[in-house]
């Protein structure tokens, strides 16, 4: 008797498992299928981002081994296809980056040499666009603009 109720307790036990399993390894369907990090490489570190609305959200990462920047939008729920843009710009050096087209994830990279100038950036899902102006220039404030088009 007490073989079957330890028999019974370790079927239940695996049961529960296999359960609990199933339901974690069932697919998250609001989350991205992809980071910033994939995107702009793993030596990119995120300083900055800006909501694109509930769409997604517009990352800009840092690499501090070659001073660039890396700029990518990504969407909170993959799917169809939508129009996607993501840029880089820095003012002072008049040089910049941008991927724009139809995307089912994730625009991007845009990347530029940025360091110790500060950066302008942003992107955009469907009709909702994020610009960020005069980003990561220590004690001055940047200047967020979102718009529905």
């Amino acid at each position: 008797m007490r073989f079957s109720r330890s028999l019974l307790s370790l079927g239940a036990v695996a049961a529960l498992t296999a359960g609990s399993t199933a339901v974690l390894a069932s697919p998250a369907s609001a989350a991205p299928n992809t980071t910033p990090q994939k995107v702009c490489g793993s030596a990119y570190k995120t300083v900055n981002s800006a909501a694109v609305g509930s769409l997604g959200t517009v990352y800009l990462t840092y690499n501090s081994a070659n001073g660039r920047n890396c700029v990518a939008t990504i969407r909170s729920s993959p799917g169809a296809g939508v129009d996607m843009s993501t840029w880089v710009y820095v003012p002072d050096t008049d040089l910049g980056d941008s991927d724009y087209g139809t995307y089912t994830s994730y625009a991007g990279p845009a990347s530029v040499y940025g360091k110790g100038h500060c950066v302008d950036w942003g992107g955009n899902i469907k009709n909702v666009y994020v610009s960020v102006y005069g980003s990561n220039c220590a004690a001055l404030r940047e200047h967020r603009v979102t718009s529905v088009r």
